[in-house]
């Protein structure tokens, strides 16, 4: 199945501006920070990167799951439902995933 492409372009208008960039892995298009991985649209949906310390506060909100990757659940990693994701949602998400990321060491 393949990725929703008004959803990857949702979100590339917002992250190129931030100087993200965009290369298609994990089965669909990831965006990247100083090489770190921020977030990615795949057939799943949406996968952001809130931290580990984020988790609990991530997965109190409506429709998020934990990110499970080939069988293992990633720490980190939410899923938000994609119907939530109007403008005003999509844009916490990923300035929350910015600010995780940007704290990490470059690639």
């Amino acid at each position: 199945m393949a990725y929703d492409e008004v959803l990857a372009e949702r979100v590339r208008e917002r992250l190129e501006p931030e100087g993200v960039t965009a290369k298609k892995m994990f089965g669909g298009i990831t965006f990247l920070f100083q090489g770190n991985a921020l977030a990615n649209v795949y057939d799943e949906g949406l996968m952001v990167r809130v931290g580990p310390d984020g988790m609990d506060e991530a997965l109190a909100r409506p429709g998020t799951r934990q990110l499970v990757f080939r069988g293992k659940e990633q720490n980190g990693w939410v899923l938000p439902a994609e119907e939530t994701l109007d403008d005003d949602v999509l844009d916490d998400w990923l300035t929350w995933a910015m600010e995780v990321t940007a704290q990490l060491p470059p690639k």
